[in-house]
C-alpha cells in the first residue's frame, strides 16, 4: 500500500459515522472521508457524530481524525455529541404523550447541559393547552406546531439557528415530519430508506444543516437513552427540575429528598401552586427509579 502524502491540518464537525469512516464537514474544503487514529481505540474513545475534530488531510479527498476537541456532552444511545438543544416532541392528539415521558427526557437534557425545548406537534388537531401550561409555567421554551400545516415551524426554526439539536419523543408523534416541515428536503416515505431504516440497510446517525440550524436524525431510536449515569443518581435529580432551584438549600434537612420530608421548601412550593403537581409527581417517580437503580448497583 502506498503511503499517503501528508496534507494540511483542518478542523471540522463529524456529520456522519458509518462502518469505521467519519465524514467531516471542514467548511470550505467540503466533506472529507476520514479514518480515526489508532490512539483513540487504545484510549477506548470513539469519535461521534457532532464531534468537533482536528483532521489531517491527504490531498485526495480523504483524511485522518487526529484530535477530538472537548465535548459539551455525549450520548451513548444514539451515539452523538455536542447537542445544544433537545427538542422533545409531544402531542395531545393520538398518540397522546404522557407528561412523564416529557419530564424524563427534559431531566436528562438538563443534566447533560442541553436545553430542553418542548415542541407540541399536531396543534391543528389539539392545541395541547394543558401541556402548554405545564411547561410554560415551569420555565421551558414551548412551541406549538403542526407538521401537517406548517404552523409554528418558522418560529421553531428561528429559535434553533446556530444550534445543534436532536429530536426525541414517543413513537408516532411526528419527529420525521417535523424535520421535513423545518426544511429537510426528504419526503416522509423516503426517510426510512435514506436514513437507514430499511430492512437491508445499515443504521447510522446523521447531522443535517437546515438553513443554519443543525439537526441529528437518529434511526432506530424513538428516544434518547435516559439511563445515563446522571439519571441514576438520586441526589442529582433535584438539579434536573429547574423550578426547584429557588427552594434548594432552604429545606429543614440538608439531605432533603423533596418527597415527603417535613419542612421541605419544595413540597411547600407545590402546595402553594408555585411548582406544578404533575412535574413534582414525575420527580418523585424518577427519584424512586434512581434509588432502585442504586440499590441494584450495590448488590
Amino acid at each position: 500500500m502506498t503511503a499517503k502524502t501528508p496534507g494540511i491540518e483542518a478542523r471540522g464537525v463529524i456529520i456522519k459515522a458509518l462502518a469505521g469512516y467519519y465524514y467531516v464537514d471542514s467548511g470550505e474544503s467540503g466533506v472529507i472521508e476520514c479514518r480515526a487514529r489508532g490512539k483513540f481505540r487504545k484510549q477506548s474513545v470513539s469519535p461521534l457524530v457532532g464531534d468537533r475534530v482536528v483532521i489531517q488531510t491527504h490531498g485526495d479527498g480523504e483524511g485522518t481524525v487526529t484530535e477530538i476537541l472537548p465535548r459539551r456532552n455525549e450520548f451513548t444511545r444514539p451515539p452523538t455529541a455536542n447537542i445544544d438543544a433537545m427538542i422533545i416532541v409531544a402531542s395531545a392528539a393520538p398518540p397522546v404523550t404522557d407528561p412523564f415521558l416529557i419530564d424524563r427526557m427534559a431531566a436528562m437534557a438538563e443534566l447533560s447541559d442541553a436545553e430542553p425545548v418542548i415542541c407540541l406537534n399536531k396543534c391543528d388537531l389539539n392545541a395541547a393547552d394543558e401541556l402548554f401550561d405545564i411547561y410554560s409555567r415551569a420555565g421551558f421554551r414551548v412551541f406549538r406546531v403542526s407538521a401537517e400545516t406548517g404552523e409554528g415551524t418558522a418560529e421553531l426554526h428561528a429559535a434553533l439557528i446556530g444550534k445543534t439539536s436532536a429530536l426525541t419523543g414517543n413513537s408516532g408523534v411526528g419527529k420525521s415530519s417535523i424535520l421535513n416541515a423545518l426544511g429537510l428536503d426528504i419526503k416522509t416515505g423516503e426517510v426510512s430508506e435514506k436514513l437507514g431504516r430499511g430492512r437491508h440497510t445499515t443504521r447510522y446517525v446523521r447531522l443535517y444543516d437546515v438553513r443554519g440550524a443543525f439537526f441529528t436524525d437518529t434511526p432506530g431510536f424513538s428516544s434518547f437513552d435516559a439511563e445515563q449515569a446522571s439519571m441514576r443518581d438520586p441526589a442529582s435529580l433535584e438539579r434536573a427540575f429547574r423550578e426547584f432551584a429557588p427552594y434548594l438549600g432552604k429545606c429543614r434537612f440538608r439531605d432533603c429528598a423533596h418527597t415527603r420530608e417535613p419542612g421541605c421548601a419544595v413540597l411547600q412550593a407545590v402546595e402553594r401552586g408555585d411548582i406544578g403537581r404533575s412535574r413534582h409527581r414525575s420527580y418523585e417517580r424518577l427519584h424512586a427509579e434512581a434509588l432502585a437503580a442504586r440499590s441494584r448497583e450495590y448488590k
